[in-house]
């Protein structure tokens, strides 16, 4: 009596290689560059914290004009802002009227990006 022998061939196990070899060549250069993408998205998260930021400090003064912190300059937003690193961020110098609402810009150091969020004038 011949006892059945089971497990794949020698063929087998290189063509599931050379498969995943395949689907690794692929699929590796479409994740490698996402640091670009990664930067695009922190200043976008970064100008949206600026802006949340702007808008309840705003909402606080309104409520109670002793209250809130005043900014007079989109560059002072970043004071509203916890953990704000300026060796990596700027935002460009736009003047501020109390009551004004106006579109300030925040850029990443080094690499040109840059997002707009909405900055509050506060006396």
């Amino acid at each position: 009596m011949k006892k059945q022998q089971s497990g794949f061939t020698l063929i087998e196990l290189i063509m599931v290689i050379v498969i995943l070899g395949i689907l690794a060549a692929v699929a590796i250069p479409k994740f490698i560059d996402l640091s670009d993408e990664a930067e695009v998205a922190a200043v976008k998260a970064t100008a949206g914290a600026l802006g949340a930021g702007s808008a309840l400090n705003f909402a606080q003064n309104k409520l109670d004009s002793a209250k809130g912190t005043s900014i007079g300059d989109c560059d002072e937003i970043s004071a509203l802002v916890e953990g704000w690193d300026p060796a990596k961020y700027d935002i460009d110098p736009e003047a501020l009227a109390a009551g004004e609402s106006k579109e300030c810009t925040v850029n990443r150091t080094g690499t040109g990006h840059q997002a707009t969020f909405i900055g509050h004038g506060v006396s």
